[in-house]
This record gives C-alpha cells, sequence and structure tokens, in this order.
C-alpha cells in the first residue's frame, strides 16, 4: 500500500463507473428481474446480482440462465437484456454515498475527474447525462470509446488524453481487478473501491493496489 504523500502528485481522479462512481447495481438487477419474468426464469436474490454487475450483460446473463447456454441463445438474452436495461437506465442509479460531496470538493481543489468503463457509450453517456455529470468530468472513456478494453492501458492513456493529464499524475479508482492491473498497466496510483460490487470470494489483496478506500469521503485523505 502506498502511503498518503505519494499521491500528492495528482491532478487527475479517473472512476470505474459501476460500483465506484454510480450505483448501478439496482437497474441492471431490475432489467435481469424483467428477462427472467419474459423467460420464466426464476428471479435472483439482489444480493447475489449485485457482486456481478461489474462483469457485465454476459456474466448476468450467465448467472440468471446458466453457463451452459448455446452461443445463439446467450446473444438473444444478452441482447434483450440490453434492450430492457437500456430502458430503465437510471431508475434508482444514483452517486454512491459521498460521492457527490467527493466531486465537489476535487472540483474546489481543482482536481479534474473522470471515467474510464467497459460500458459501452450507448450507456455510459446517457446515464452520466440523466445524473447531470457529463458537463463536469474531465473525460469519458467507454468500451467503444478505444480498440482495447480494461485491463488493457490503452483506454487509460486516452483519458489522459482528453484530461491533459500524464499517466504519473493520475489516481484510478475501481472496483475490479480489471481495474487496477489497468490503472498498474498505464503506470499510474490505483485505489480499490471496497464498497463497490466485490464478491465475497475475492481477496483485493491479491490486487496490489497502491491504496484502498471503504467510502468516497476516505479518498479526499489521499491527496
Amino acid at each position: 500500500m502506498t502511503s498518503l504523500n505519494k499521491l500528492s502528485n495528482i491532478n487527475t481522479v479517473l472512476f470505474d463507473l459501476d460500483g465506484t462512481l454510480i450505483d448501478t447495481a439496482p437497474d441492471m438487477a431490475g432489467a435481469l428481474n424483467i428477462l427472467c419474468d419474459e423467460e420464466n426464469q426464476i428471479r435472483l436474490p439482489f444480493s447475489d446480482v449485485r457482486p456481478v454487475v461489474s462483469d457485465g450483460s454476459v456474466a448476468l446473463v450467465k448467472l440468471a440462465f446458466g453457463d451452459a447456454l448455446e452461443t445463439a441463445t446467450l446473444e438473444r438474452l444478452k441482447l434483450r437484456y440490453l434492450e430492457i436495461y437500456q430502458d430503465n437506465l437510471a431508475v434508482h442509479s444514483q452517486l454512491f454515498g459521498e460521492m457527490g460531496n467527493l466531486l465537489k470538493e476535487l472540483e474546489a481543489k481543482n482536481i479534474k475527474w473522470g471515467v474510464v468503463t467497459n460500458k459501452p457509450g450507448w450507456l455510459t453517456e446517457p446515464l452520466m447525462e440523466s445524473l447531470d455529470l457529463h458537463h463536469r468530468a474531465a473525460c469519458i472513456v467507454s468500451s467503444d470509446s478505444t480498440e482495447k478494453r480494461k485491463p488493457h492501458p490503452e483506454p487509460m492513456y486516452y483519458a489522459c488524453k482528453l484530461a491533459n493529464s500524464l499517466p504519473e499524475e493520475c489516481v484510478y479508482v475501481g472496483d475490479a481487478r480489471r481495474d487496477i492491473e489497468a490503472g498498474h498497466n498505464a503506470g499510474m496510483k490505483t485505489i480499490i473501491a471496497e464498497y463497490g460490487y466485490i464478491g465475497s470470494e475475492e481477496n483485493t489483496l491479491d490486487w496490489q493496489a497502491d491504496y484502498s478506500i471503504q467510502s468516497p469521503s476516505q479518498l479526499l485523505a489521499l491527496l
């Protein structure tokens, strides 16, 4: 773990979206419930769905319908899930508790912030707009913004370009191993959002992040 003073040169904070910046699990789980109802499949408890949300639509469909789906069936269910989710994108989704204040504090200190997510832009952009965050972010990088996705460093470098920052001036906050790997691969400092969508089977110490936080407010102490 990195000592606090080693983050003093940071001028840009980059966030993963789902499970780090915005609590999207209620709407993503709600869309899965609708899909299960349509397919006469038993709904899953929210506690089972929440840790899988950061892994995206395919992982959620497999969670509800099993890993042995034929390719065509998996694709059909995934596309239908995304249709449902797009129609219910921001019903209950909101910034994590304390995140609103954190963003205001960053802005007051002239520290830029942005998003690097594996969510596609056609979902990321309207979600950010619905919460009035789009114009405030120094960069928004989605899965289709670059050829490669996290944990590849390309999205991270693109975020730096948009934010006019250097990788060594950035810290990346995420709730998945690939987030920490992406940050490391790009030469950024990394922070685990322990409040995010992390399964009980995960040992986050193995991710070798520079630091971890239990709530968004703890990030301010690192800067």
